[in-house]
């Protein structure tokens, strides 16, 4: 795992997860601690700290792609989903490789942070 990193350990298989989609450059498995009925986190495979570093490395657009992809195959792409992306401890960020929150499957408040 690169620098004992949870996400990376997820995708090199070695910590296990309930993986629902997978690209070359993608990963999405729900969430331990789900917040909505659908709660899938969606990772790059290669270990970016960041949204901000995500865009750098031209992955932002892949991450945004898979996590469409699952809320079609989860079912709710039609009545509505959210997709958050936390940089930073101060966002709430708790592990630090890249990861998009995908949400939905029930109606959302508006209630950040």
């Amino acid at each position: 795992m690169k620098n004992e990193c949870l996400f990376c350990g997820i995708v090199a298989r070695e910590i296990p997860a309930t993986v629902v989609y997978e690209t070359d450059t993608t990963l999405a498995f729900r969430d331990i601690n789900p917040h909505a009925p659908t709660h899938v986190l969606v990772v790059p495979k290669n270990h970016v700290r960041d949204a901000g570093e995500l865009a750098e490395a031209g992955l932002a657009d892949d991450v945004i792609k898979a996590a469409k992809a699952v809320a079609v195959a989860e079912g709710i792409a039609e009545s509505g989903y959210r997709m958050v992306l936390n940089t930073g401890p101060d966002s709430g960020q708790s592990v630090f490789h890249a990861h998009l929150h995908l949400l939905g499957g029930a109606p959302l408040t508006l209630q950040m942070g």
